[in-house]
């Protein structure tokens, strides 16, 4: 398994002209067989930050947070990054500097509020900021400080994001640290409300579960039973409102009061593609081929 979360370098004289916002072309490194998911439509956002592609979003500017993240697992090493969260200046300024940026102290630009989500969005709210890109599935610091970008999260209740979401998160890591021998690519991405559309301030749309999935082609084939559902792919959907109805994701009724309504169910990558495919209406391709 690769030690970088990417290998791509852009060097720093070509910067000002490169395109980051709408095209995955130079980026496609973070797809399995450089191929993005196909079916949902949005605007392509190559992540990058200090001058290094880190991950790819497909980015929702009418909901203003992002529609799915891919990335490159790679085993994570020291202490989680302190959040310094940063923007996408191409969202609101097509021609500007294709490095995400941090917030600043003071009034944000009236055109990258417009364009995307701005940290009083979150302030105040009942919606803790959820990485669709975890800082804890990479390596280097950098790759880790990477992650934190408003156009990288979408609003998730706190008892998901810090309980079985995060329980999700961790064992996929462990999994993957443990059994996955080459590259490990990784979609993370939500399902929208089928109606009457949850939004913080009116501005960021809150999406009803968050799903994720993982292809890795090379693996241990000594694995124990209880994962040999786990390889090549694994998949999962989780709640993000405990009202919300138990067809996709039961309501595990034993569950610690505060995590209860935000149950994470694992399944098949056939089982979740047929899940985007009905709240979507149309067919969604996580991986080419299914990662065969």
């Amino acid at each position: 398994m690769s030690g970088l979360c990417t290998s791509l370098l852009i060097l720093a004289f070509t910067t000002s002209s490169v395109a980051d916002v709408g095209d995955f072309t130079p980026c496609l490194q973070f797809f399995y067989r450089s191929w993005p998911p196909k079916g949902l439509a949005g605007t392509p956002i190559c992540q990058r930050y200090n001058n290094t592609y880190h991950f790819a979003t497909l980015y929702s500017r009418p909901r203003r947070s992002p529609w799915l993240s891919a990335y490159l697992y790679t085993v994570p090493t020291g202490k989680r990054p302190k959040a310094s969260w940063k923007y996408e200046p191409q969202l609101a300024y097509p021609a500007a500097d294709g490095n995400m940026m941090p917030f600043l102290p003071g009034p944000v630009d009236q055109n990258v509020v417009e364009s995307q989500a701005v940290e009083l969005d979150y302030i105040n709210s009942t919606y803790s900021r959820g990485h669709l890109n975890p800082s804890l599935h990479h390596q280097t610091y950098q790759c880790r400080s990477s992650t934190f970008t408003l156009t990288n999260v979408v609003p998730q209740k706190k008892w998901s994001n810090d309980g079985p979401w995060e329980n999700l998160e961790q064992t996929v890591n462990k999994t993957l640290a443990a059994y996955c021998l080459g590259e490990a690519y990784i979609v993370t991405g939500i399902i929208p409300y089928q109606k009457d559309e949850h939004w913080i301030k009116n501005r960021v749309a809150v999406p009803e579960y968050l799903w994720s999935a993982y292809c890795c082609p090379k693996y241990n084939h000594t694995i124990p039973n209880i994962l040999k559902d786990a390889f090549p792919t694994f998949a999962a959907i989780g709640r993000n409102d405990p009202n919300s109805t138990e067809e996709i994701v039961p309501i595990d009724k034993t569950a610690k009061k505060q995590f209860r309504g935000y149950d994470v169910r694992q399944m098949s990558l056939n089982s979740l593609e047929m899940y985007l495919k009905d709240r979507f209406n149309t067919v969604v391709s996580v991986f080419n081929e299914q990662c065969a």
